[in-house]
């Protein structure tokens, strides 16, 4: 028998390291930024076409390359940062294992140019495939040129398999956002599709961060400084005020290498809770340099070296988390109360409102009426929709939290529905037997049949609504249910193309960072479709005309973005279509809120329209909608 054991062929070889290091266009652009900042660049332009799938070019003002290098540098494992086996513990460069070039050239046509400073003439090379196409002397500037056209152009299956150009512009975007933070003192640029998206020019860490995400965010740095014998901590950490509830303004730079960690991450987290700064489930800005002798880290654990084994992990934890909470405590950065605000500390905060006060209802299709109208202010909605409550109900709300807090086991709120409230008559309640759906088989007959009008549901802890059957009750997580009835409502809205919109008396301008101006442009089409009227208002500012009924007037224009924003980047992770997106995305951000206090008619409204869905079982997350109770199960329960 024959031996079957063979060498593959460098280009093989080559497309299949390729599947490790470059993933998609971000992955290049990493690689080949840090190859430019390992060469000594202080200027860097990065431009892209069609999100890199078509092109993605490095202009650096490096050291440049000789003629014999500029050939040597897409041959596997060449590299000019490792000589021997004990350079690998005092790694300082960004890239050291020598496959970057070798695997971009394998699965893209590359063109390179490059000079060195004291030569007349450069060198150009063109490699397509792994194969050398020419290679000749050409007139350049000082510095490195590489130009990556048709990524995985031979490769169809990795090229189909890349996600929508928006998608890999944010990964691209993220990883530009980390290579300018971690070098603050280099200048930066970036255009996609021959428009300039970043123009970074060089200064401190605070200004980096500003020029990276806004002037909004000079406000809301709180800075970290700790200088110890083992490592030496710098950096920014968010104020507690401005946390969001999804992660991705997390960054760590171990020896100006971005890492990622939970562990670390863990320790941030800690130092917030210690002090009781943050409620549960948000995340805080932080942008931490950590730096430490390279002998005591090992950064060749991933081919993305992204991550770091520390020799001692538990002692940088303990620094990470005293250093955090030193500096919140030092720039107070503490709940706290204030007598003086909004005037003097009135007894009449605390004491219960007239009846008359407004609640937030949601408006049975059959009794909604229209609302005069007074610009951006006004509240109307469409039938089911969410209303807001008085402006000064929400400020005498959050000014009492804390003392809530205090007392919140000794009573309700003031304004808080009875756990058993006396029935209210009212005809207009449209029952839940009038408008449950006839093609819900599974539900309605048998769950629903002999529900009286006479029996009201009731909420209990503001989070859920109990509601009697024949065969015992029923338990209804509101938000859950509120976003299945509001998902399929903007789902057969955007498959109508039927918009509705409520305009803004005063056309309100905001600012979005790059990425989110990315995303918010993708989504503009489809948005319109739902009651969005707004426009592009040059480099990442929009003015907003209009909103949909449900939402306007219920937060600020741009909280609303914001919000939306991060519901949709969540929904993008889970891999489906921009419309389906944007329906979950929204239903998300306009459903109520656990802790929302309803009415019985609006209760009554829920319960309605959610037996009237498709599919009432579930939100458009998973998560149950309601629990159903036997009587008999429960009688069960108090017998002997």
């Amino acid at each position: 028998m024959s031996d079957i054991i063979q060498l593959l062929p460098d280009a093989i070889a080559s497309q299949i390291a390729a599947g490790e290091v470059i993933q998609r266009p971000a992955s290049v652009v990493k690689e080949l930024m840090e190859n430019a900042i390992d060469a000594g660049a202080d200027r860097i332009q990065l431009i892209i076409k069609e999100s890199g799938k078509n092109l993605i070019q490095i202009i650096d003002n490096g050291c440049g390359m000789s003629e014999s290098d500029a050939r040597m540098c897409f041959e596997r494992h060449a590299t000019s940062k490792l000589r021997a086996a004990d350079d690998l513990t005092h790694i300082r460069t960004m890239g050291f294992r020598g496959e970057a070039m070798a695997t971009v050239a394998a699965i893209a046509q590359v063109e390179l140019k490059t000079r060195r400073h004291a030569d007349e003439l450069g060198t150009r090379v063109l490699m397509e495939g792994s194969a050398l196409k020419s290679q000749e002397p050409c007139q350049t500037a000082p510095g490195t040129s590489i130009a990556v056209k048709n990524l995985f152009y031979n490769v169809p299956a990795r090229r189909n398999f890349l996600k929508s150009n928006s998608v890999e512009m944010r990964h691209i975007l993220d990883e530009f956002q980390r290579l300018a933070l971690a070098h603050p003192d280099l200048f930066f640029s970036l255009h996609h599709n021959d428009s300039e998206t970043y123009h970074l020019m060089p200064g401190n860490f605070r200004q980096r961060i500003v020029g990276v995400f806004g002037k909004s965010f000079n406000q809301r740095l709180v800075p970290v400084s700790e200088d110890t014998d083992i490592l030496k901590m710098s950096g920014f950490v968010g104020k507690p005020e401005f946390a969001k509830k999804s992660r991705g303004d997390q960054f760590f730079f171990v020896n100006r290498r971005y890492i990622k960690s939970g562990y670390l991450h863990h320790a941030v987290m800690a130092a917030y809770e210690e002090l009781k700064l943050l409620p549960k489930g948000v995340h805080p800005f932080y942008a931490l340099f950590l730096t430490i002798d390279p002998s005591r880290i090992d950064v060749n654990v991933h081919p993305t070296k992204q991550e770091i084994k520390f020799d001692d992990e538990k002692l940088v934890y303990n620094y990470l988390k005293v250093a955090i909470r030193h500096a919140l405590g030092q720039y107070s950065v503490t709940p706290s109360l204030d007598f003086e605000q909004g005037g003097s500390f009135s007894p009449t905060r605390l004491t219960p409102r007239s009846s008359s006060g407004s609640l937030p209802t949601i408006e049975s299709s059959a009794t909604a009426k229209p609302r005069p109208s007074s610009g951006g202010s006004s509240s109307g909605s469409s039938g089911g929709g969410i209303t807001t409550g008085l402006s000064e109900r929400r400020r005498a709300q959050h000014n009492l939290d804390n003392w809530q807090k205090l007392y919140e086991n000794l009573g309700d709120e003031p304004e808080a529905a009875p756990m058993f409230p006396e029935t209210e008559e009212d005809s207009g309640v449209i029952t839940l037997e009038s408008k449950i759906s006839q093609n819900t088989e599974e539900q309605g007959p048998n769950l629903l049949q002999g529900f009286k009008d006479d029996k009201v549901p009731y909420q209990i802890h503001a989070r859920y609504i109990i509601s009697p059957i024949k065969s015992g009750y029923i338990l209804i997580d509101q938000q859950s249910a509120h976003e299945r009835i509001l998902y399929e409502r903007y789902h057969e809205t955007l498959g109508k193309q039927q918009a509705s919109s409520q305009g803004q008396l005063f056309a309100q301008t905001i600012e979005l960072t790059p990425p989110d101006a990315v995303l918010l442009t993708e989504m503009l089409p489809d948005l319109r479709l739902l009651g969005f009227d707004i426009e592009p208002f040059g480099a990442n500012a929009f003015v907003v005309n209009g909103l949909p009924a449900e939402v306007a007037g219920k937060k600020g224009e741009a909280e609303i973005i914001d919000h939306l924003l991060s519901q949709y980047r969540e929904q993008l992770e889970l891999k489906l279509d921009t419309r389906e997106a944007i329906a979950r995305a929204m239903a998300r951000s306009a459903a109520v809120k656990r802790g929302q206090r309803l009415s019985q008619t609006e209760m009554q409204e829920i319960i309605n329209q959610l037996f009237a869905c498709e599919n009432p079982l579930r939100s458009p997350s998973g998560r149950a909608c309601y629990i159903s109770f036997n009587l008999d199960d429960l009688e069960r329960q108090f017998a002997e």
